[in-house]
């Protein structure tokens, strides 16, 4: 059993999802993902993501409700895989593995198009955009910087294949959780 909360960040596009899906597999772990919620929430309201995140910049009370419901599922067997959960179980004092899945812009960019099949260029406009409104969200909000903040591993995904992205995070957090150690 993994002693520790493991968190998976990372920018839109790069693969911090499927790399959540494979740990957490490989590791026994139940997963939680804020994405897939916020993706939901939008859809019912009939939104798209970049939209329902403007939406959220006005209304604090949809990331802060969303997050204290992560939160709240934050224990050792857990995965939590979204922006700022990391840093928010740090804060808290809990016990964590803070990962962060990165690629190159142009990486990602691709991915989102395919994705989501669109055009390149609104992929680009439209990544762009949801990552300055995550951005803001979260300084305002919780006085986090996204970009900046430190985690225990940071693995970038441009060139690597999908497991092998989470080879490199479960053997982290194989080498660093036992005996509870940091």
């Amino acid at each position: 059993m993994i002693r520790r909360v493991v968190t998976i960040g990372g920018p839109p596009g790069s693969g911090k999802s499927t790399t959540a899906r494979l740990v957490a597999e490989e590791l026994g772990l139940e997963l939680h993902s804020a994405g897939s919620v916020f993706r939901a929430e939008a859809q019912e309201r009939g939104l798209t993501v970049e939209a329902f995140g403007h939406y959220a910049l006005a209304h604090p009370e949809v990331d802060r409700e969303l997050d204290l419901a992560m939160q709240r599922r934050a224990r050792p067997g857990v995965l939590l895989e979204g922006r700022v959960q990391g840093a928010l179980c740090r804060r808290a004092g809990r016990p964590v593995h803070t990962v962060v899945v990165t690629a190159r812009e142009e990486v990602r960019v691709r991915r989102v198009a395919q994705r989501d099949r669109q055009t390149v260029e609104e992929a680009a406009a439209r990544l762009r955009d949801r990552e300055a409104s995550e951005r803001d969200r979260y300084r305002r909000l919780y006085g986090i910087d996204i970009e900046h903040d430190p985690s225990d591993l940071t693995v970038d995904s441009s060139d690597r294949l999908p497991w092998d992205v989470a080879r490199a995070v479960v053997e982290h957090v194989r080498a660093h959780d036992a005996g509870g150690a940091p």
